[in-house]
């Protein structure tokens, strides 16, 4: 109760939001969710987005901007000297050094083509204070890999599952464990696959409980909600 008074006088306090280049940035966010604004890069054009990573950073010590082009990277880079470009998610952050993460979140992928869209879950998860594990590989094709590793998984908060081709691992992961699981479709697979949407109704029509389910391809948001579950059980 009292972190959520606390929480509503830190958005009385601060400014609404502001707009650069067009944009509206949300300067609420921050004390609304627990993370400053995303700056999501898909149409938007360079200087949009070097602009609106510039009003961040002067505001709040952790960034996050995913979907960028290696250009757009390169231009990121050049605001502040902790950036990263994450080459396989396709993402840049910003993240104090001293920043401690807590919890455990675990992502699990299918196969290793699965494997941007799982980073940038974890990426995404990292940044905002979670302490992250990842497992790759261990598809439904060989469930004894699954298997191998029930002890691992039954040790987690929360479980992200990134898989393509049928959808069928969040099922089976869902059946193993007792912490909730985000499901991630991703648009891995042949021509029945319908780019992602096949796996994505295997997701949605899960049997197993407590699987919930993203949208294709969107590891952004399945690290934001990881963080979020896993933030809650820490408490």
């Amino acid at each position: 109760m009292r972190r959520k008074s606390t929480q509503a006088a830190t958005v009385r306090s601060q400014k609404p939001d502001e707009s650069v280049d067009g944009a509206s940035q949300g300067m609420l966010r921050s004390a609304r969710q627990g993370f400053p604004p995303v700056v999501f890069c898909d149409g938007k054009t360079q200087q949009e987005i070097v602009s609106l990573a510039r009003k961040l950073l002067a505001q709040h010590q952790h960034l996050i901007v995913p979907r960028v082009t290696p250009e757009v990277a390169q231009a990121l880079l050049r605001l502040n000297r902790r950036a990263i470009y994450h080459e396989l998610s396709r993402a840049v952050t910003v993240c104090h050094p001293t920043r401690k993460r807590s919890g455990d979140v675990l992502i699990v992928t299918a196969g290793t083509a699965d494997t941007p869209v799982a980073e940038e879950a974890r990426v995404t998860a990292e940044v905002l204070g979670s302490r992250v594990e990842a497992i790759c590989d261990v598809g439904v094709a060989g469930l004894h890999r699954v298997l191998a590793r029930h002890s691992r998984l039954v040790q987690a908060r929360v479980v992200v599952v990134v898989a393509g081709m049928d959808g069928a691992l969040p099922s089976v992961i869902g059946g193993l464990v007792n912490c909730p699981v985000i499901a991630v479709p991703t648009s891995i697979g042949y021509g029945a696959n319908f780019g992602g949407v096949a796996p994505l109704l295997t997701m949605l029509n899960s049997c197993a409980s407590g699987v919930g389910v993203v949208n294709i391809n969107n590891g952004f948001s399945a690290g934001c909600l990881a963080h979020r579950i896993n933030m809650l059980a820490n408490e």
